[in-house]
């Protein structure tokens, strides 16, 4: 593609009579201003990374079907029908979603993501190894009897 551009610059040019040294360099500008615009064509195609804040979400573990909430903070809440399962913070490193638990000393505990619309199910795996299916829900509040 530069090869052409470089020709039809120096066609248009030596047309008009211009010094060879312009015509050199509006040839190279034009090249600058090529590339630039193919830089930011190609950054404007890469998809947003994917946020775990303000997302809901359901999921079977430990035998229990669980809904779990991450708010627009970063704290979740994880919970089994009336009962309290879990809370603490999530954030995203990377293509991962890292939960901290106030409830265990286990520490951070990532999962594999992947950008997921509501409705949508993706299967997830721990640094530790664990699988689960996911799916997102829309977002839930908090029930007040589950809140830590």
């Amino acid at each position: 593609m530069r090869i052409v551009m470089v020709s039809l610059a120096v066609l248009t040019l030596m047309a008009c009579n211009k010094p060879a040294a312009t015509n050199e360099a509006n040839a190279a500008d034009e090249n600058a201003a090529m590339d630039s615009n193919m830089a930011a064509d190609a950054n404007m195609a890469m998809p947003a990374a994917f946020e775990i804040k303000g997302t809901s979400w359901e999921f079977t573990r430990k035998d229990k079907a669980t809904t779990e909430t991450v708010d627009a903070d970063g704290n979740y809440v994880a919970w089994s029908g009336a009962e309290h399962l879990d809370h603490g913070t999530a954030v995203m490193k990377d293509d991962k979603a890292c939960f901290t638990s106030a409830m265990d000393k286990e520490g951070e505990i990532c999962w594999t993501t992947a950008p997921t619309e509501v409705g949508q199910s993706f299967d997830t795996t721990s640094d530790k190894g664990e699988k689960l299916t996911v799916k997102r829900i829309a977002y839930t509040e908090v029930p007040a009897a589950v809140k830590p």
